[in-house]
């Protein structure tokens, strides 16, 4: 009999622990854990830019130094680096380079090339109406170029600009343009990197389809870094532009796209100027050089004498 009250005793006890966990405090959660304090500084929201392809990037600003930026669903955190003109970012294969204009803000996407250091692709080209500073970043200004020059100029800017084409070359199915940029304006100007290249076609209207790859030093002579390039009123720079004409079969191409007109901006500038150029660019892309101060490079210098 002992042994039948002593087990009732047992199931009693375990209901009573049964129904305690049932209870409504036993429901309650832990007692929370006071907030780490928040940090100084409301960060800025992300800024939103819509893109000529259709895409759009999205970039926040968290400090003085860095761009977060998202680009396809994917995140990448690029640096402030050295610019002529606008803010400059690089960092994880990306370059990300936008300046303010007469109520506007322009921005490029590009790929880096393989230093890292200058955008070789443009990705993408997008725009926002300006609502004031948007980026906690430089302010822009005369900045060092890749080569440590300082240009003594203001950035050249589309209004006191003229395109001209000075020269070519044609050869085993390549094409090459020497374009001339005129600074028509009465106050001396810089130029200091790479122009950003639209084709249009007849009717006026972008051929999207085609690439235009920054390429270091241009045609005639590669893998040299920009530098500034002062404009005195009336003076010129000159860059080229350079295609295949031969279509691309083993990509099915068998027709190369007409363009008849070139769109150019100069960098950090929202405003372009256009030329009226035929060419028939092959493959996609176009490739262009930085801006240099004469139409030509001068020759390599002779070896010297063996003696």
């Amino acid at each position: 009999m002992r042994r039948i009250r002593t087990a009732c005793t047992a199931v009693s006890a375990l209901a009573l622990f049964a129904a305690a966990a049932c209870s409504p405090e036993a429901e309650a959660p832990p007692a929370p854990v006071p907030p780490s304090p928040a940090p100084a500084g409301t960060a800025a929201p992300p800024v939103s830019y819509a893109c000529e392809s259709g895409q759009s990037v999205t970039v926040a600003y968290p400090d003085t130094a860095t761009a977060l930026l998202t680009y396809k669903g994917q995140s990448y955190t690029l640096r402030t680096v050295q610019s002529a003109s606008g803010a400059r970012y690089a960092g994880s294969g990306l370059e990300w380079w936008s300046a303010t204009r007469d109520g506007s803000e322009s921005a490029t996407l590009s790929r880096l090339g393989p230093n890292e250091d200058v955008g070789v692709s443009v990705l993408e080209r997008c725009s926002r109406p300006s609502s004031g500073p948007i980026a906690p970043g430089p302010i822009p200004g005369p900045q060092p170029a890749p080569g440590g020059v300082l240009p003594a100029s203001a950035p050249c800017r589309g209004p006191q600009l003229k395109l001209s084409a000075d020269g070519g070359d044609a050869g085993a199915g390549n094409r090459v343009s020497i374009l001339g940029v005129q600074n028509v304006g009465a106050q001396a100007c810089s130029l200091t990197g790479y122009p950003t290249l639209t084709l249009q076609d007849r009717q006026g209207r972008n051929l999207t389809a085609i690439r235009a790859d920054q390429t270091p030093g241009g045609y005639f002579r590669q893998g040299q870094a920009p530098t500034p390039v002062e404009l005195a009123p009336q003076g010129k720079a000159f860059f080229d532009i350079a295609w295949n004409v031969v279509p691309n079969e083993g990509n099915g191409e068998t027709a190369c796209p007409s363009a008849a007109r070139i769109r150019m901006t100069a960098p950090g500038d929202t405003s372009p100027v256009s030329l009226a150029q035929a060419l028939t660019p092959c493959g996609g892309r176009i490739r262009v050089s930085p801006f240099r101060p004469t139409a030509e490079p001068a020759p390599a210098p002779a070896p010297a004498a063996a003696t």
